[in-house]
């Protein structure tokens, strides 16, 4: 299996009262696929998937890949502290239809050993053997950082569905050892979306991302120019979505709040705000942040889906 193009990490939506709102999850999907996404990643850092129970983990996995129809992949992140509910999470994303599978690593006892952290992927990929497995590699937020091509020659030995890594790290250096690493063999899909063009140029053929979901015309315009060979073009499309990304984290911020409680609404959804102990904006900061992208004009950009040099 090889992931192209733009694959959202999806944000799962919530009531006012914080419970999930399940029935939001097909109309969002359908937005998103209708904007240009090639793929959906569920229940990762933008979905809050360690901040679910196992049972709301689960009726995500069904309702998304209900709602996509095949028309695009569905990755399951089934990573979980307890190993036993990580297989449960990667046996049900299997019968559920799922295109894949994901973990992060565990992240309270973590992993003291690559050798470690390969037995716990092991027995999670081999719940669902018949599904390609992606490691989701994320050190700034899980603290797990051992080398991705050392992990790669452990896999290559012992997980026969080791499909590649979800590189969700800034060191392109790193990306491009494993892109080598065994004649190109692992797919190893981008995951910072404001380095989009750096992994480009290194040969990524697909992102996974938070910013998918609400703006991928925007980073599209990104992939399409450099294709293109236009690369002086690409990066003034990669600068403004990098600024975006700043404005979206710091006024007011904090990113994902900002996204779920102010720019998801200018979309016509309102999935609710995030799941403590992350923080919920006041009406102010909604405010604010309303005004900033007005000014700027990257509101109507992004409720129009027509971003503009």
């Amino acid at each position: 299996m090889k992931l192209t193009g733009l694959v959202a990490a999806t944000y799962t939506p919530f009531h006012g009262d914080g419970s999930l709102n399940a029935e939001l999850i097909r109309p969002m999907v359908d937005h998103m696929i209708e904007r240009g996404v090639a793929g959906l990643y569920i229940c990762g850092s933008t979905g809050e998937g360690e901040s679910l129970t196992v049972e709301e983990r689960k009726r995500v996995a069904v309702e998304t890949v209900a709602a996509t129809d095949r028309r695009v992949p569905v990755i399951v992140q089934a990573g979980h502290n307890s190993i036993d509910s990580a297989c449960d999470l990667a046996r049900h994303a299997a019968e559920s239809g799922a295109d894949a599978v994901s973990t992060l690593p565990p992240t309270y006892f973590k992993p003291a050993t690559p050798e470690l952290l390969i037995s716990y992927i092991e027995k999670v990929a081999g719940s669902a053997p018949d599904l390609p497995y992606y490691y989701y590699h994320i050190p700034r937020l899980s603290g797990v950082a051992f080398d991705m091509v050392r992990l790669l020659e452990l896999a290559k030995e012992r997980i026969p569905n080791f499909a590649g890594i979800k590189f969700s790290d800034f060191f392109l250096a790193d990306m491009m050892a494993c892109q080598e690493f065994d004649n190109e063999t692992y797919d190893i899909v981008f995951g910072s979306d404001e380095m989009l063009l750096g992994a480009l140029a290194t040969g990524a053929k697909g992102a996974v991302g938070s910013c998918y979901g609400f703006a991928a015309p925007l980073w599209t315009e990104i992939i399409e120019s450099f294709e293109r060979g236009e690369v002086a073009e690409s990066q003034r499309w990669m600068r403004k979505a990098g600024r975006l990304v700043r404005l979206i984290a710091s006024s007011p911020g904090p990113f994902q709040a900002c996204v779920k409680q102010v720019i998801w609404p200018l979309l016509g959804f309102d999935p609710g705000p995030l799941r403590l102990p992350q923080p919920t904006m006041s009406p102010d900061e909604i405010e604010e942040a309303r005004r900033w992208l007005s000014e700027t004009g990257f509101g109507e950009e992004i409720a129009s889906g027509n971003f503009a040099l």
